[in-house]
């Protein structure tokens, strides 16, 4: 029998139990996969919460792993038993020692790359490389504006933007955090709570702004996010980790002059097998040649899963989080 994180109701960490579960043999298309590592994601404590609908409950939560392939189903011709395999996103229930995986949805994990970084990455990393390459594709001269620079995708942001050629700001909570950010190339950390993020960024773009802003804070960020931006510039929001971002009357953006506003998912940015891998490759070259490092600053045993849901939701993590099974 194996083991799994499940949900039977929504709630606070507390709801999160550790279980038995039967494991099907993988059908056409599928395989088994024993899970050697399991990423931890702030979007986990959404379908925790119901914030996030689940299609039903009980349910294990989790949209991140790496482990290895112990069976394959019919008609699986890229993957073999025995490949190390990484995967973000859908089907939810990351969260359990094995589970069956849609073969689509999993990549080779490359030599250069371990299963703990794997399972930290794909989710992060993937998220990055939409945010920084298909949103507002990053080039060299830019100044852009990153929300909780010392977070799992926050430090990825400012180490990419910043091989990119960009000059990077980043807010934080900490002069901890501030130094985190910065040994990760964030030129210009703001300590949000002792200076005014808007009025420093005018500063220090001559009272330009920003063409793009990259927020994942939400309901505490977003308005005043918007008076960061230079005309015609981009609010890319993807997260809500202090609240969900009101309703927004759209003669707003005209106010702010012309702006751009997107709320983008990994779901869609990896909607078909090829987006899929070619995203990956991408990633993990950057990974591999050192531009981009993937920094796992906390580990927990799966079972305990709820301290760890705590800790993220009371910003005692930095960058990634790698539950163990």
């Amino acid at each position: 029998m194996s083991k799994a994180i499940r949900i039977h109701e929504t709630g606070g960490p507390e709801v999160l139990r550790w279980e038995d579960v039967e494991v099907a043999n993988p059908a056409a298309g599928e395989v088994r996969l024993r899970q050697t590592a399991v990423g931890l994601n702030f979007i986990d404590t959404y379908h925790r919460t119901g914030l996030y609908p689940v299609d039903s409950l009980p349910t294990a939560i989790g949209m991140e792993g790496a482990g290895v392939v112990e069976e394959t189903g019919e008609d699986v011709r890229d993957l073999e038993v025995g490949d190390r395999v990484a995967y973000a996103g859908g089907p939810i229930g990351s969260y359990a020692e094995e589970r069956i995986m849609p073969a689509a949805r999993l990549v080779k994990l490359p030599n250069g790359v371990d299963d703990q970084q794997g399972a930290a990455l794909m989710l992060k990393g993937l998220t990055t490389h939409y945010l920084i390459r298909r949103c507002y594709p990053v080039k060299s001269g830019d100044t852009i504006l990153i929300h909780a620079a010392a977070g799992g995708v926050g430090l990825l942001l400012c180490q990419w933007a910043k091989h990119l050629g960009a000059t990077v700001i980043g807010t934080v909570s900490t002069p901890e955090k501030a130094e985190l950010a910065g040994s990760h190339g964030c030129d210009h950390p703001i300590l949000y709570d002792e200076e005014n993020f808007v009025d420093r960024v005018r500063e220090l773009t001559n009272g330009e702004g920003v063409p793009v802003v990259y927020d994942s804070v939400g309901r505490d960020t977003f308005d005043s996010s918007l008076n960061c931006l230079r005309p015609l510039g981009l609010m890319v929001t993807f997260g809500q980790s202090s609240g969900s971002v009101p309703p927004l009357a759209v003669h707003e953006l005209t106010s702010h002059g012309s702006l751009f506003l997107t709320r983008p998912t990994l779901a869609t940015y990896t909607a078909t097998r090829q987006q899929l891998t070619t995203n990956a490759d991408e990633l993990f070259s950057v990974v591999e040649n050192g531009a981009v490092r993937i920094e796992i600053n906390q580990t927990y045993a799966l079972q305990e899963a709820a301290q760890a849901h705590r800790d993220l939701e009371n910003r005692k993590t930095t960058g990634a989080t790698v539950l163990l099974p």
